[in-house]
């Protein structure tokens, strides 16, 4: 009996293989000629399945990658069985924007939104009436008014990080880690106005072992974005459990840091404000408030410190830039207490780089995806079927020669009307994005961003270090950017 037991055994396996084969055949058949998606162009092997896109995201270069694909198949590629990526002005409008009659606008792809579902939401992930309701609260920490009494808090930091530079400077050109130093000015700027203190980062120069944590997370994310979209969230769950991932440290951490500001007890012109006195009447909870203090955290400081880092990559590896740049800055002041949130404002020049910077240098490089609703949508003029993944992708949009003259050169002067550029479609860059749930900060990030800059411009000659050249060639971008050190040699300037 047991020959007998064991090639019943054997038949019923390859039963099963045959089956599953079978299976994963007929779903690459269907996917690649039946799918409502069939008509959309892209890599054979990425219609096929969905494993291919997220292996390439998992290398880090996906981004650089997909503007190869656009060259290649045009404005909309098909980069998984379910997902088009579009590269397109008209498709910021078409996907974020205000839809015609009255209709709501995409719903946020879940799966990458939330790829830990068993957290509150936040206002990055939040359901329509959800986020419309929370960002009432959040805009008054951004109003105009908030902002002007923000100032002292915001200039503090920034005069601190001056005299750090200097002290680090006393004999001379020194060459600086300038990532590390931006990242501690804007981390120790957001702590204060969304919790009411800093990280005492610039204080030790040092990284708050937050800040370590959201660096180590960007490469984490990035995984559980990969495991979120193959449909396995339970495994995500279980890691959270079983190991000390930094995000289940980050969590912590800021649920300390705003139980102390909850017990400041005082009213503060921060960002928070409004949600503590939600909180004191009933209407709102702590992790709710903890869920979106983790999103300002990230998006207030990380990006910003980016997009910095990326213009002084910038400017200083295209010396006839900077030196424009500085000859407005130091011809605009006569000394440091001039320099303020109001009066950066005058500095067009500066307002060029820091766009062409986000051109280039885009902080959030891939697409932020949103799935076409019930029913279905128009873009691009195509109809897009029900519960389809779409994106634009911004390296890809804001390096396409269809939309920009040179695209890999710096040149500020395309954000000033030069007549060399005027064929440029200029809204085809949009690193706050557009509609209902473009960023709220988007104010805020411009006007702190000016500030650090002139200021480190008006005290500062700048040269970039022979090791950090290729720094942009040799990072990974996931969701963000993981930035290796950039080193600069600052020589402190004599007055």
């Amino acid at each position: 009996m047991a020959p007998l037991q064991a090639a019943s055994s054997l038949n019923w396996a390859l039963i099963g293989v045959v089956l599953v084969v079978s299976v994963i055949v007929g779903k690459a058949i269907y996917n690649v000629f039946l799918h409502p998606l069939r008509s959309y162009p892209g890599p054979f092997l990425w219609k096929l399945f969905p494993l291919a896109r997220w292996i390439r995201f998992s290398h880090g270069d996906l981004p650089f990658y997909m503007r190869e694909l656009h060259t290649k198949y045009g404005p909309v590629v098909r980069i998984a069985p379910n997902e088009l990526a579009f590269c397109h002005p008209q498709a910021w409008k078409d996907i974020y924007g205000h839809r015609s009659g009255g209709a709501p606008e995409l719903p946020k792809y879940e799966y990458f939104y939330r790829a830990v579902d068993n957290i509150p939401r936040g206002i990055l992930n939040a359901h329509r009436d959800e986020h419309a309701a929370l960002r009432r609260q959040l805009s008054h920490g951004f109003s105009e008014r908030s902002m002007q009494l923000q100032e002292p808090i915001i200039g503090s930091y920034v005069d601190l990080l001056v005299r750090r530079l200097q002290e680090q400077c006393q004999g001379g050109a020194v060459g600086l880690n300038m990532r590390e130093w931006l990242n501690w000015t804007t981390f120790d700027v957001i702590g204060d106005l969304a919790f009411g203190s800093s990280f005492d980062c610039l204080e030790k120069s040092d990284y708050h072992p937050w800040v370590k944590l959201v660096a180590n997370s960007v490469q984490q994310t990035a995984a559980m974005h990969v495991l979120a979209g193959m449909g396995l969230r339970p495994l995500i769950r279980a890691l959270l459990k079983m190991t000390r991932l930094a995000i289940t440290d980050n969590q912590k951490l800021v649920a300390a840091k705003l139980q102390q500001r909850i017990e400041l007890g005082v009213e503060r012109p921060d960002f928070l404000e409004a949600f503590i006195k939600k909180k004191e009447a009933g209407e709102m909870g702590f992790w709710q408030i903890a869920a979106n203090a983790m999103i300002l955290i990230v998006a207030g400081s990380e990006t910003t410190a980016t997009l910095l880092s990326g213009a002084l990559f910038l400017l200083t590896t295209n010396p006839d830039k900077l030196e424009k740049l500085t000859q407005e800055v130091r011809s605009s002041f006569n000394n440091d207490d001039e320099i303020t949130l109001s009066s950066v404002s005058r500095l067009s020049y500066m307002l060029a780089c820091l766009n062409e910077s986000l051109r280039m240098y885009p902080p959030v490089p891939t697409g932020m995806p949103r799935q076409s609703p019930k029913g279905g949508c128009f873009i691009l003029g195509k109809f897009v079927p029900e519960d389809t993944v779409v994106a634009v992708w911004q390296y890809s949009v804001n390096h396409n020669p269809n939309f920009w003259t040179e695209p890999d050169s710096f040149a500020p002067e395309r954000f000033m009307g030069d007549p060399k550029f005027k064929n440029d479609q200029l809204d085809a860059m949009q690193p706050f994005s557009v509609g209902p749930r473009n960023c709220i900060g988007r104010n805020m990030a411009y006007a702190e961003m000016r500030l650090i800059l002139a200021r480190i411009i008006y005290n500062f000659d700048m040269v970039i270090a022979d090791d950090s050249r290729d720094w942009v060639k040799i990072q990974k971008a996931y969701t963000l950017w993981k930035k290796p050190a950039l080193n600069i040699h600052m020589k402190p300037v004599v007055r």
